[in-house]
């Protein structure tokens, strides 16, 4: 879901927050940017710089937010206008793989190994792709030679082959046809024993808790069936995207923008086992993310191990918004 946020310099006081509100609002009251143009047919490279930046610009020495440990944090540009509005990650074996709200996947080695960026829009969704709802993408689950794509616009999930983003299958599940069109499918993540947990951002209702379906298997497969669970989110916040940890435990990010605290998260560990049809999933908070510290409009997760720790990878949807930035930033999860 697309969100403004600004970079956390600007929220340094109450009057210069709501000077800078005021003003944007103003601005975007008579004014909305026209975005990135529609994806290329053919895939793409261009340069990727990667900017260090601190957990806490006020003590760059702070390695320690809740149950995180500070590893690394960078900004991410490119030269080609297309990159960025990241909505899901997978790391593996060095290398990102993220996918952006607009419909393209990027390619990209971790820090350190290489300044350049491969750029491929899917060839196949719900629609043709000069229409930007038809590659509102939100999810992404990679596993083996498939990756499976959540369209929020369409709450739908597609599957491609990993290596040519060939389609082999897409379903509309029927649960998933009220979901709000833009609160729709936020969070995908595949659990241990192969079912699927597909989650919605939610909407501000008053009850802080998001539709949640567990699908008995593949979720692109539409004879699979699916259960009705519930997520509750932490007050005020909204569900981006989740992760599997080593041990069968999900990780879940969560979002907030409040008018005097700019843009926050916090991450939230639940349990997975004996999940049944119309259970609530609840979780403990273990970082937040808050103004002084670097945050901005967190949407993407992803889990890795190295060296017995395991590894969690946050990056930010920039919204393609020149206020805002495309986040990359590397904790260790120490509890």
């Amino acid at each position: 879901m697309k969100l403004g946020g600004f970079p956390e310099r600007i929220w340094a006081s109450r009057l210069e927050r709501a000077a800078f509100v005021l003003i944007a609002g103003l601005m975007l009251a008579t004014h909305v940017g026209p975005g990135p143009p529609p994806p290329p047919p053919v895939p793409a490279e261009a340069a990727l710089t990667l900017a260090p930046v601190a957990l806490d610009p006020d003590d760059p020495r702070r390695r320690r937010v809740g149950g995180l440990l500070f590893l690394g944090g960078w900004v991410l540009r490119s030269d080609n206008r297309r990159f960025g509005a990241i909505s899901a990650i997978h790391v593996e074996n060095g290398q990102v793989t993220a996918l952006s709200d607009a419909g393209t996947l990027f390619r990209f080695p971790l820090p350190g190994g290489g300044g350049r960026v491969r750029l491929d829009p899917l060839p196949a969704g719900p629609g043709p792709a000069t229409r930007k709802s038809n590659r509102d993408t939100e999810a992404m689950v990679a596993g083996g030679d498939s990756l499976w794509i959540g369209f929020e616009s369409h709450n739908m999930i597609w599957r491609y082959r990993r290596g040519d983003l060939r389609p082999t299958a897409a379903a509309r599940p029927a649960a998933m046809r009220r979901w709000r069109v833009n609160g729709g499918a936020e969070a995908m993540v595949r659990l241990g024993d192969g079912r699927f947990l597909v989650i919605a951002e939610g909407r501000d209702d008053g009850r802080d808790e998001s539709d949640a379906l567990l699908f008995d298997g593949d979720p692109a497969d539409p004879a699979t069936p699916a259960f009705p669970l519930r997520y509750r989110r932490p007050p005020g916040f909204r569900a981006t995207d989740a992760a599997l940890l080593p041990d069968g435990r999900l990780l879940l990010l969560n979002r907030r923008f409040a008018l005097f605290e700019g843009l926050s998260a916090v991450l939230t560990i639940a349990e997975t086992r004996g999940l049944r049809t119309g259970q609530t999933i609840t979780g403990r908070e273990v970082a937040a993310l808050r103004p002084p510290l670097t945050v901005d409009n967190m949407e993407a997760l992803s889990v890795t191990v190295e060296d017995g720790r395991t590894i969690v990878w946050i990056a930010s949807d920039d919204n393609f918004f020149p206020l805002q930035r495309t986040l990359l930033m590397k904790f260790a999860l120490v509890e």
